[in-house]
């Protein structure tokens, strides 16, 4: 099965996650979680939230990229990236001890200008990964719309490239978001809450959400729609 068509005037392609590319993934992350709640709450500040996201994205998405497939959404016209998705393959979960090492040094040196967000920050990392299942399945870590581009499908056909391989393999799908809104938006990808994690008594949660392998109805069935 062919994954669907991007939305008009955006095409969607693999991308490298390295050099310029890898600059612009962590471009698009920064402005679409620019007021998530989650790096909100560890980095109040706009200015130095802003410097530690960029910072963030840029080393989980260089650290996975061995075992990630990135897809990015550009606008036809002028080529900017305008969306991306990252998915850790099948069996890539956990990172090799040196990925981790590595992400765990960004997201010190992201956060050290406020050292309480470094002990909240590794509690929330402790609760995803103990929650973080095992087994073999497509792990979607990153999906960023450029707030220019939100709202207009470019996250669904980024998903979308992935789901019918999964299905045919009868593979899960798995995330973690921090916004209680997108757990309706990925619902209609077929996902639902698995877990809702609060590590930080004052913090916000966090959900992890799988979606199960989605088989298609079988043609001329007489009971569909019954």
């Amino acid at each position: 099965m062919s994954p669907p068509a991007a939305p008009r005037g955006v095409t969607v392609e693999r991308l490298t996650l390295v050099g310029a590319e890898l600059d612009d993934v962590a471009r698009v992350a920064t402005d679409a979680f620019a007021d998530d709640p989650f790096f909100t709450f560890l980095m109040p500040s706009p200015a130095m939230r802003r410097r530690g996201l960029r910072i963030f994205f840029r080393s989980i998405v260089a650290s996975c990229r061995p075992v990630a497939l990135g897809l990015g959404a550009r606008r036809r016209d002028d080529g900017r990236l305008v969306g991306v998705a990252v998915f850790i393959e099948p069996g890539g979960f956990p990172l090799p001890v040196l990925s981790q090492a590595r992400q765990l040094l960004s997201a010190g040196y992201a956060l050290a200008p406020r050292p309480r967000a470094l002990v909240d920050g590794a509690r929330y990392q402790l609760a995803v990964e103990k929650a973080h299942p095992r087994t073999r399945m497509w792990y979607l870590q990153l999906l960023a719309v450029d707030p220019v581009a939100q709202r207009g499908g470019v996250g669904g056909a980024l998903q979308r490239q992935v789901y019918p391989s999964a299905d045919e393999e009868g593979l899960v799908c798995y995330l973690e978001t921090q916004k209680r809104e997108n757990l309706a938006y990925y619902r209609r990808f077929g996902y639902e809450v698995e877990h809702e994690l609060r590590p930080v008594r004052r913090g916000p949660p966090l959900w992890t959400m799988s979606r199960a392998p989605q088989v298609p109805e079988a043609a001329g069935d007489p009971e569909v729609g019954a």
